[in-house]
């Protein structure tokens, strides 16, 4: 009697190996070593490692050297972050909409314009702004035009927002093209029948293309939150981090850099290094959990309702 067993489908493995092996070595094996390397500390009598549970975490949260590194980076990441979401992702919303619109000449060309510095070197995007932002260049730059900028990467107060609106402006595409590609998904059908039903523009987006494109909107919320909390290359190679006595462009991952490579000889460690990209790995985690159990819950469960 034959058997009634299906074949084991190997070629799915054959063309998953490759993907799965390259990630684990370069993405999950980094991630478990440093959350191990995190709950170690180093014996100074002879130089090994040596088990310490928690209290490396303990150490970053309650050591009057630590902590107020860990709660300004902290602190930090959350206005970095707040800048993005409020900023960056409704200009992007409101500029997807505008692009999609039929009635706008050059289309294309503004999408490449505004995507364009998405893919610039950010090494060549800091040094751009650090010179258009420099007291010398700068003045220079705008004396023609009568306006005289304020030393913005120079002043604690002014630092991190400034670069903030210069990571919105070279990421600002990403999430345009995202809700672009969503808002060009809706049938036309659908927007044909409102506006014969009288609704206004606004009615349109507001009733029909805002809730088609919500899953789209939660998708890019989640990113903007990740890639937030692992930002480092725009505020490293701006060098404010490093050389404002005040910290206060300094985030999670300008902490962990130079704690973890020794910058800063006070906190250089690999092991408390490694414990600060433990608190990222949580705070990310904890943030993409949340996104998975209400809101992409919510749109399932609608879906399911619809």
């Amino acid at each position: 009697m034959p058997s009634s067993r299906k074949p084991f489908p190997i070629h799915i493995v054959v063309f998953l190996a490759p993907a799965v092996i390259i990630y684990t070595l370069f993405m999950i094996y980094p991630l478990l070593d440093s959350l191990r390397l995190s709950l170690n500390t180093v014996d100074p009598a002879t130089g090994n490692e040596v088990y310490a549970g928690l209290q490396n975490y303990q150490r970053l949260f309650t050591d009057a050297l630590w902590q107020p590194r860990i709660l300004g980076a902290l602190r930090n990441n959350f206005v970095f972050f707040a800048i993005h979401m409020l900023v960056q992702n409704p200009l992007a919303l409101i500029l997807a909409t505008l692009l999609s619109s039929r009635f706008i000449r050059g289309r294309t060309v503004y999408r490449t314009l505004i995507f364009t510095p998405s893919v610039l070197s950010i090494v060549l995007i800091a040094f751009i702004w650090r010179l258009i932002l420099s007291p010398i260049f700068g003045k220079a730059l705008f004396a023609p035009l009568g306006i005289t900028l304020p030393p913005l990467l120079g002043e604690p107060a002014t630092a991190l927002p400034t670069l903030g609106l210069v990571s919105v402006w070279q990421w600002v595409g990403v999430p345009m093209m995202l809700f672009l590609a969503a808002l060009i998904g809706i049938p036309d059908e659908l927007i044909e029948a409102a506006r014969v039903d009288g609704a206004t523009g606004w009615g349109v987006f507001w009733r029909i293309k805002l809730p088609l494109i919500l899953p789209t909107v939660g998708i890019v919320g989640v990113l903007t939150f990740v890639g937030n909390f692992n930002a480092f290359d725009l505020i490293y190679t701006s060098q404010t981090a490093l050389a404002n006595p005040a910290f206060s462009t300094d985030l999670l991952g300008t902490l962990f850099y130079r704690t973890f490579f020794g910058f800063q000889l006070q906190l250089g460690s690999p092991t408390m290094g490694a414990t600060v990209a433990g608190v990222m790995f949580m705070i990310i985690l904890i943030g993409v959990m949340i996104y998975m159990f209400t809101w992409q819950r919510r749109l399932l469960r609608n879906t399911v309702e619809l």
